[in-house]
């Protein structure tokens, strides 16, 4: 396994060594998550292209950088090692980040296989006040009734539990759908800035870390053209939502 590691990261410095010396006039950042300063790579997903997004050293896209910030940020001040962590949705980038870090690591999802728990979020059969962080990326956005699912989070967080729960915000106001959109990935909603205010329901505090809470240098915006995608996507987007440049918002959620 450490030959395995260790030859994974010998390749990830190479392609990273090769990709600044073919884009020597592309603007440098610093990557918070491995160090990695220079250009980073433009990536083309379903939606179209966009620029500054990937990390070549490590992969870490635009909210990957800002979630790592945030929760190191909540990790400065409070003591780990004995908590109780449930990890939804886990997105490999994260798996080990977190298990190194908390006493107790769990992972939950609906349908993937390696997971400890396959739970409806809607629906959790855990006891109340059994963890002390939840922490849910990109996830609520698909949920059919997410104020279920954000009451089930609030019910199985202990006293002083946190909740770390970003969605993608598209919309200056969130979208919602009657069914699953299959123009973005099946989601029920495209959320908005507004939607953070769901959460102030369920939580006595909600602190809000955006693109432009951190220096500039590790590049947290999302860089894309949304002027085609009212039509092509089916979103109601406002002409104010279709700039080139968008804010990522991570919400930390306070019992």
């Amino acid at each position: 396994m450490t030959l395995i590691y260790h030859a994974c990261r010998l390749r990830d410095k190479t392609s990273s060594f090769i990709f600044k010396l073919i884009n020597p006039n592309k603007e440098k950042f610093t990557c918070p998550v491995c160090g990695y300063r220079g250009p980073f790579k433009d990536i083309a997903p379903f939606t179209g292209t966009r620029i500054h997004a990937k990390c070549p050293g490590c992969n870490a896209l635009e909210r990957h950088r800002l979630q790592f910030l945030v929760v190191n940020n909540v990790f400065n001040v409070i003591n780990t090692d004995n908590l109780k962590m449930l990890h939804f949705a886990p997105e490999p980038f994260f798996r080990e980040f977190f298990s190194k870090r908390f006493g107790q690591y769990e992972t939950a999802d609906l349908s993937m296989n390696d997971v400890d728990h396959n739970v409806d979020l809607q629906q959790l059969p855990f006891n109340n006040e059994t963890y002390d962080l939840v922490f849910a990326s990109h996830v609520l956005d698909y949920i059919p009734n997410d104020e279920k699912a954000l009451s089930e989070i609030r019910r199985i967080l202990k006293p002083n539990g946190i909740a770390i729960l970003p969605v993608p915000v598209i919309a200056g106001k969130t979208i919602e759908y009657s069914e699953p959109n299959q123009n973005i990935d099946y989601k029920m909603r495209s959320a908005g800035i507004d939607y953070i205010e769901r959460y102030e329901h369920h939580f006595s505090k909600v602190e809000r870390f955006r693109s432009d809470s951190f220096p500039p240098k590790y590049q947290l915006y999302i860089y894309e053209d949304r002027s085609q995608w009212s039509t092509k996507y089916s979103l109601q987007l406002s002409n104010s939502d279709l700039s080139k440049k968008h804010m990522e918002i991570v919400p930390v959620c306070f019992v």
